[in-house]
Parts: structure tokens; sequence; C-alpha cells
């Protein structure tokens, strides 16, 4: 038979930090109405039989704020980049030379800065309902800890008390996180 360990409330914590990065790097996809290479990060190209990231078949790169250009290294597959770019619904439309391609950033609408301030809104959402499970995990462990004889019960209550207080700083850390992004989208 296994024996129980002590929970480690460390491990919660940092499985709620990585929580609130993975949100800064959704963010860093969505577009605001300056140039980012990270923009293109998300998106996958059909090549070589399967599916690839487009950093992983070509070179982007940010020559000027409102231009990201994107080096292409086999001139076979520049159709599919161009094409996974068009098709990924961030609405840009790039313009192939050889095996480059330009692709301007257009200022953004009203309506479109709405519609991604919700879409950052759905990602922080995700976030919170990962730490949230995070929570969960925790307070399954101090529960299954203390039934075995790990920890006292007053321990169990005051290390459930430690990971609420981490779940609470998690969610007010995401709710910032999100409420920057609004502002950068809706900033004009």
């Amino acid at each position: 038979m296994a024996t129980a360990e002590k929970p480690q409330i460390a491990r919660y914590k940092d499985r709620m930090e990585k929580c609130v990065s993975a949100l800064k790097e959704e963010f860093g996809s969505l577009r605001t109405g300056r140039a980012s290479a990270s923009l293109l990060d998300q998106i996958t190209v059909d090549a070589y039989g399967g599916k690839s990231p487009i950093t992983a078949v070509a070179a982007v790169s940010v020559p000027e704020p409102r231009m990201i250009t994107v080096s292409v290294w086999d001139k076979a597959i520049v159709v599919s980049v161009e094409k996974a770019i068009r098709n990924s619904g961030l609405g840009l439309n790039p313009v192939v030379e050889g095996q480059n391609l330009r692709i301007p950033i257009p200022p953004l609408t009203e309506e479109r800065r709405r519609d991604l301030a919700k879409m950052a809104g759905k990602y922080a959402e995700q976030q919170k309902v990962a730490v949230r499970n995070v929570r969960r995990d925790a307070m399954d462990d101090l529960k299954k800890a203390e039934k075995d004889g790990v920890i006292s019960q007053d321990e169990q209550k005051r290390l459930e008390g430690e990971v609420q207080k981490a779940t609470d700083e998690s969610v007010k850390r995401v709710d910032e996180v999100l409420k920057t992004k609004e502002h950068e989208i809706m900033q004009v």
C-alpha cells in the first residue's frame, strides 16, 4: 500500500501561476492596433503532409509598427502559408513577393475591437475555470490526506484557507491581465 504524503501548497500555487502565464500567451495572439510577431503564433500551416506551426516553416519579423513580414524557407509551401494566414480569422491579407509575405496590419474598427474584447473575456474565463480546477484538486488532496491521517483536521482547515487565498489572488491577477488587455484593445 502506498503511503500518502503531505500535500504541498506550493505545487498548487505554481499550477495557478501557469494558468495566468497561459492567459498572457493567449493574449499575445490577440490583435491590437500594432504588429506583433506573436500574432501569428496560433496559425498552423499544411506542410509536408501534416500541420506545422508557422514558426517551423518560416521566419516572422516586424520591420514596422503596422507590418509583419514572413520569410518562408521552402518555396513549395509559400501558397500554403498565405492560405493559412488568410483563413486564420485574424482579418489579415498577406501580399506575396517571391518567398516573402508582407502582411499590413489594418487599423481596427470599433466593431472588431468589441469582438476582440469579447474573445479576451472568453480566454480569461477559461483560465479562471482552470484555476478553480486546481483549487478543487488541492481541496480533494487535503481531504484525502486528513482522512488518511497524514495531516490533522486543524491543519487541513489552515491549508484549505491558504489554497483559497491563492485561488483568489490568481483570479484577481487574471482579471487584472484581462482589464489591461481590454484597455489596450479599445485604445484608438
